[in-house]
């Protein structure tokens, strides 16, 4: 029986990707700008810390990247405007980490701006931001700060698949335990090598990359804290204790446990982590998410997830874009992406708004 090739070819083509509809109208929501609260909070710690203060606060959805390192110095610019070089600087963190490289670019930033630093840390400072931390001569936590390892782990193109075919992150720790634990059971004179049967699960170039990556963190652990230790190996002992000592990346290193390994902290006065809270759970609203259904494949999404702040000036990147569910890739993508710095500077009583490229 004969069959229409035209036919046949039209019946087995696959669906063609339904056209991207016009976004519906329809208000979009926003994330509240609160500026005109965090000032006065600021201008207050100002008073009680009695030297110039900048806040650096991440959303828990977003990390610690190489454009803050642009936008740290965009706000110190504008603050060295207001007065001469400081004999200090009081830095706020809170972040749960990202970019190791960027809190050493920052730390020489800051290191440019006043004589000395001081880091409060009223909230977390994790892994990156704790690098961070630690290039400041005081480290100030409140009860509910805490520091964190900094022991690394990266997710590789050559890393092991997960059960949904996703490539899966690898630490060193993780490593290094498996060979120790291999030689404490496998006992003196046992055949076999450990590595040789971890190859077969986590490629050679994999492991070497993390070993890389270990280093990597020792090194600038070290040289951030060379900023203000003249006892290298001082320096050198916290980089190793920091990167190794810990069961758990995310162990959370209190007041009790900086000092204990070395660190110049210190508790915060009260009164000034009282304030820091409240800066903090404003930052926190800000960084609300403001998403606006279309439909169930669009939707845009506001959200505020970085904020650098000092007197009289408050810059925030904002993630402003559309989303559209792409049903023949099975993925999300981005459409009409407009996410950017946005500076809100008080001029003349009156705050004044503009996108600022870095």
């Amino acid at each position: 029986m004969s069959s229409d090739p035209d036919a046949d070819a039209k019946r087995d083509a696959p669906e063609p990707e339904p056209s991207i509809p016009a976004r519906p109208a329809a208000q979009i929501r926003r994330p509240p700008v609160l500026f005109a609260r965090t000032a006065p909070l600021i201008e207050r710690l100002e008073q009680a810390l009695g030297g110039p203060f900048v806040s650096y606060w991440v959303s828990a959805n977003a990390s610690m990247s190489q454009e803050d390192v642009g936008a740290l110095d965009h706000v110190l610019r504008r603050a060295r405007e207001l007065q001469d070089r400081p004999r200090r600087v009081f830095l706020f963190i809170k972040s749960d980490g990202g970019q190791g490289t960027a809190a050493l670019r920052m730390t020489n930033i800051l290191r440019h701006f006043a004589d000395a630093v001081t880091a409060l840390v009223p909230l977390e400072a994790a892994s990156a931001a704790t690098m961070l931390a630690l290039g400041a001569d005081e480290i100030q936590i409140g009860p509910l700060g805490y520091l964190s390892a900094v022991d690394t782990s990266i997710r590789h193109a050559l890393s092991p698949l997960d059960h949904v075919n996703g490539r899966v992150s690898v630490s060193h720790d993780e490593l290094v335990r498996v060979v120790r634990l291999w030689a404490e059971h496998a006992g003196p004179g046992a055949a076999g090598n450990p590595w040789g049967e971890l190859y077969d699960y986590v490629h050679p170039l994999v492991i070497g990359a993390v070993d890389r990556a270990s280093s990597l963190s020792i090194k600038l652990c070290t040289e951030i804290l060379s900023y203000h230790f003249e006892d290298h190996e001082r320096a050198a002992a916290i980089a190793r204790a920091l990167n190794s000592n810990y069961p758990a990346h995310g162990y959370p290193i209190t007041l009790r446990e900086a000092q204990r390994i070395g660190l110049p902290a210190k508790a915060l006065a009260p009164e000034v982590d009282e304030l820091l809270i409240q800066l903090g759970q404003t930052y926190a609203e800000m960084g609300q998410r403001a998403d606006t259904d279309f439909d169930p494949r669009n939707y845009h999404s506001n959200e505020i997830r970085k904020i650098i702040e000092t007197r009289g000036l408050q810059l925030y990147h904002q993630s402003d874009k559309d989303w559209h569910y792409r049903e023949t890739e099975r993925r999300w993508t981005t459409l009409n992406d407009r996410s950017s710095w946005r500076e809100l500077r008080l001029i003349a009583g009156e705050e004044h708004t503009k996108v600022v490229h870095l």
